[in-house]
């Protein structure tokens, strides 16, 4: 049993069975025990592997379409923003290509981060970096400027709560302690009000899950105030679905593996899909511009992905070549992470910043 499990079944005598919400949220964020609070999980010595840990070509077009996003937009002193930047090789990869693409110009970075092991991992990673780099905790805390803001693979970690259909309505799903003193999933007594469920919802059969995230849309609805106020765009990368749903997409990932949600508390990632239409939504609501949500891998073949696969390999080694061969299919495969993981742009300007366009 990990400390943390400990901590939890006590909270649960103490006070009752904790929504899903509550148990992914100590899971993850506890300050003594939590799994980003405590760990470095990045990495293929890691838990996961991220797409810019996988090739430095992913930061190159994220870098080379943040460039051309705001020359479009006619924003010079856009600041460069990234929210949850792991161990920052992102951002440096970033940082390096827009040096590259703007004859040594730097813009203003800043780094949203709040977990204190991971900013020292990233002032470490960008030590000696010419561009002047911010940290904060919260995205609150940003500049009052025009912001280009990139969140890749964070809205997953977000904790979603999750509602299950029975004959009462779609009640809270919880965690408790079961008769064989395990941790397990029950139902709990809060009843989300149908107003607040997507089309189709009748239909669906008892048992069913339908997920929910107030913490996500809250950090959208932050970002997208800022951007109306002053100006810019967010570029939101991650997997999920590009339209709302239902089913059960809580999982456990540990040293690159599936594992079991109550496996082990705090040393296992906890992560679930993202709704991208309530996002999408959320932004509209707040009057901005909202560019159709494409998949992974048709946004980094619109960047010029497959061409720069060709430029590296060039006078290559070939097992360096094939090493770029398979995190271009990784990064870019329908079968891989290129259609389950989704892009959405969200922008103070109805102007198409390709390879994202306007819905008309």
């Amino acid at each position: 049993m990990t400390p943390l499990e400990r901590r939890i079944r006590e909270e649960i005598r103490r006070d009752g069975p904790i929504s899903v919400e509550r148990y992914t949220a100590l899971c993850l964020f506890d300050p003594d025990y939590g799994y980003y609070t405590t760990r470095q999980p990045f990495g293929v010595e890691g838990d996961f592997t991220t797409s810019p840990e996988i090739s430095q070509m992913f930061g190159e077009m994220l870098a080379a379409w943040w460039v051309s996003a705001r020359q479009t937009m006619n924003l010079p002193d856009l600041a460069l923003v990234e929210l949850g930047p792991g161990r920052g090789t992102l951002m440096q990869d970033m940082l390096r290509t827009i040096s590259k693409l703007d004859n040594g110009a730097l813009p203003d970075a800043h780094l949203v981060e709040a977990s204190p092991s991971l900013t020292l991992v990233q002032k470490e990673k960008l030590k000696g970096d010419d561009a002047r780099i911010s940290w904060h905790a919260s995205p609150e805390n940003l500049p009052a400027c025009p912001l280009g803001i990139v969140a890749n693979e964070l809205f997953d970690a977000i904790p979603t709560a999750q509602f299950v259909k029975t004959e009462q309505g779609w009640i809270e799903r919880t965690v408790r302690i079961g008769l064989a003193d395990q941790l397990e999933f029950g139902i709990g007594a809060s009843r989300l009000n149908e107003r607040n469920l997507p089309f189709g919802h009748a239909a669906q059969p008892p048992g069913q899950i339908y997920e929910q995230a107030p913490e996500r849309l809250k950090i959208l609805k932050v970002l997208a105030h800022q951007i109306k106020r002053h100006k810019g765009f967010a570029l939101v990368i991650d997997y999920g679905h590009a339209d709302s749903g239902f089913g059960n997409t809580l999982q456990a990932v540990k040293r690159q593996k599936y594992a079991g949600a109550f496996d082990s508390p705090g040393e296992a990632d906890l992560t679930s899909h993202v709704d991208f239409a309530s996002l999408a939504s959320i932004a509209r609501a707040e009057g901005l511009c909202v560019q159709e949500t494409m998949y992974q891998g048709d946004f980094l073949k619109g960047c010029g992905i497959e061409a720069r696969a060709q430029m590296l390999k060039s006078g290559a080694a070939a097992s360096t070549a094939d090493t770029i061969d398979s995190a271009l299919h990784r990064l870019t495969d329908a079968s891989q992470m290129g259609s389950l993981f989704k892009v959405l742009c969200i922008k103070s300007a109805p102007v198409d910043l390709p390879p994202l366009k306007i819905p008309h």
